[in-house]
């Protein structure tokens, strides 16, 4: 009986909320699709999760010839994929970083003060610019407390522009002292998406653009005619004109205004904005001049003694430090693709990564030696089958015909696994980059007719028939007649073909354990990915489980909660079966924990289902009749 609460202390109903002892298991994904291969950009090894084509053009640099996974990509969104993830690969040794160099000459000979890298390997990062300038405030610790003697005269601000000249990220208070709480190695490198920094000699980088001597009170006379050169356009002005511009300047910010002013309005070069956006930024007793534009070759020049006595031709640098050497590295070799469990590279670096139910190689078709493309797709089944997830795989591109498919099979006999499908032939469609018809694997296409699918009907749905046609698809490389398909389904090939009015599609649905001479329970595709997909749900809707004492209680509240999930399964058309009892059954009781088993810490679970295998023959019998019908 419950304890009587403070408020059940006069007669009446009491209404009283207890929690449910019935945990539920959710069902987990099925379609999202791990690409592995080469990209023009983005983190080697490294998986990153996209939900569009958009994304991956932002992250991996979009469309190019030399990677067939991001053309997979784009035929994955574009079949009705939602989720996938990407592991940039690239052959050991090759691809670098595009740098640049900042130096310093405060106080002292010129000399490498700061490294700037791209953040990710490839040739768009050359396109990077990164700008440095001195005007930061005074900076004080939090809370309060004396300035740090090195502000601001030894912080600095670093902005970045990409290869449009759009200025993206901006770093402010930057130091180059270690102890610094805004130490440019920790502030940069934490929240950059562009670049990295590396520090390698003492004081701060120069500024870009042009800076001038110190300026002391009073100024110089400022009635003087001054010649700027910005790249190849030079001009020429009157900086201080008492009938134009009323009281001269005071100070150092004052000048700066009317300096920027008379920049500003002098004409550019056609299509230019050299001198329209330029800057002048007062710092110290100083002035940065910096042009109007992301070009490096815009130095902004001073000329003649009038500029030399002002001080205005200290220092010149460019308007921005522009990153070069950059490279994308070359495709990845077979090593590359395994990768390393260690060091969680090429494929390995989807060990750890949840939700990842399906694989494709794209680059694995465009292999010359079959020998490297199994050695790959042996060890992906590893991976699939430690991991749960489905391997898809393309047939060869020198599969040039059904002889040459029935030849070729015979290699596969070595990695004849449950966890992986084969199809042929390749996909022909227009490429984006040349607007010509081209051959691509058909790999990224059909993870996104699997995805629709899941999505539509189920996972338990095979993934073929006239539901499953292939977007944006012009053709096939080979034409198939239904008696070439019947030469190669029983030898556990799927196919893709043409039919009238309805166009391309995919026509097979066996696993590479599909062979008729294998006689496997794991024969068709949505079989064993039902089965993965129950095994993962289970698994993970059963960790409440673990320490939990190990009696009929517990055994009980496992029936119930793996029969209420297989159930909702079962009413959706996942198994076969008129009655739940004839689709599944789910076993926990004293027979399979015995004594000896809960002495060892250990309950078992024994569940089995009845899936639905796809109707891959349809047989119609047709009589004919004698005789005449009564109307």
């Amino acid at each position: 009986m419950p304890t009587p609460t403070a408020d059940q202390k006069y007669p009446g109903v009491h209404v009283e909320e207890l929690p449910s002892s019935i945990r539920s298991i959710t069902t987990v994904t099925t379609s999202v699709t791990a690409f592995v291969g080469h990209t023009r950009r983005g983190p080697l090894d490294q998986p990153v999760r996209i939900t569009s084509f958009t994304d991956f053009e932002r992250r991996f640099g979009g469309l190019t010839s030399r990677s067939p996974v991001s053309h997979a990509v784009h035929q994955f969104f574009g079949n009705g994929g939602a989720v996938a993830v990407i592991v940039r690969v690239a052959r050991t040794g090759s691809g670098a970083e595009a740098h640049v160099t900042l130096e310093s000459t405060e106080g002292r000979s010129q000399c490498p003060v700061l490294e700037v890298y791209a953040k990710e390997p490839g040739v768009w990062g050359d396109g990077l610019r990164v700008a440095v300038d001195h005007d930061t405030p005074a900076h004080r610790p939090a809370g309060g407390g004396p300035r740090h003697p090195s502000d601001p005269d030894e912080t600095f601000n670093l902005q970045v522009f990409d290869a449009h000249g759009a200025a993206r990220e901006s770093f402010t208070g930057l130091s180059m002292d270690p102890g610094s709480g805004r130490f440019v190695e920790t502030a940069v490198n934490s929240a950059s998406a562009l670049i990295r920094v590396a520090v390698v000699g003492e004081g701060r980088p120069d500024p870009s653009g042009t800076v001038s001597k110190p300026f002391h009170h009073p100024l110089p006379d400022l009635d003087v005619e001054l010649t700027v050169k910005i790249g190849e356009v030079e001009r020429e002005f009157t900086l201080y004109e008492a009938e134009c511009d009323g009281e001269p300047p005071c100070d150092v910010t004052g000048l700066a205004l009317l300096l920027e002013q008379k920049l500003r309005s002098l004409p550019d070069a056609p299509g230019k904005h050299a001198f329209a956006g330029t800057r002048v930024i007062p710092f110290g007793r100083r002035l940065q001049v910096v042009a109007g534009s992301t070009d490096p070759c815009d130095v902004v020049r001073f000329v003649g003694e009038c500029a030399n006595d002002l001080g205005l031709e200290a220092s010149v640098n460019p308007p921005v430090f522009a990153l070069c050497g950059g490279a994308d590295g070359d495709p990845p070799g077979p090593r590359d693709l395994i990768g390393s469990e260690a060091r969680k590279s090429g494929l390995q670096a989807l060990r750890d990564l949840p939700d990842v139910n399906l694989l494709a190689l794209p680059e694995l078709a465009s292999y010359e030696s079959v020998d490297d493309m199994l050695t790959v797709v042996s060890a992906a089944q590893r991976l699939c089958q430690e991991r749960r997830m489905f391997l898809l795989v393309d047939a060869p591109a020198t599969w040039g015909g059904v002889d040459a498919a029935r030849a070729g099979i015979g290699a596969f006999d070595a990695v004849r696994g449950d966890h992986a499908a084969l199809y042929f032939p390749h996909l022909q469609l227009i490429d984006p980059l040349t607007g010509r018809l081209r051959s691509f694997p058909p790999s990224g296409a059909l993870a996104g007719v699997i995805a629709r699918t899941d999505g539509e009907r189920g996972v338990w749905k095979a993934p073929a028939g006239t539901e499953a046609r292939l977007a944006g698809v012009h053709g096939l490389t080979v034409k198939l007649t239904d008696r070439e398909n019947g030469l190669l389904n029983p030898l556990g090939i799927n196919c893709l073909r043409t039919f009238p009015m309805v166009g391309p599609l995919v026509w097979g649905a066996r696993t590479l354990a599909g062979s008729d001479a294998l006689d496997s329970e794991w024969k068709y595709v949505p079989v064993r990915r039902l089965a993965l997909h129950v095994e993962e749900s289970l698994l993970r809707g059963l960790q409440w489980v673990v320490f939990e004492p190990n009696n009929e209680q517990l055994w009980q509240q496992i029936r119930l909660n793996a029969s209420a999930y297989l159930h909702s399964l079962f009413e959706k058309g996942a198994f076969k079966g008129g009655t739940p009892r004839q689709a599944y059954f789910v076993k926990c009781d004293k027979d399979t924990t015995t004594e000896a088993d809960i002495e060892n810490g250990t309950v078992n679970v024994v569940v089995g289902i009845a899936p639905v295998k796809p109707a891959e023959f349809v047989i119609v019998k047709i009589q004919q009749m004698a005789g005449q019908f009564d109307l």
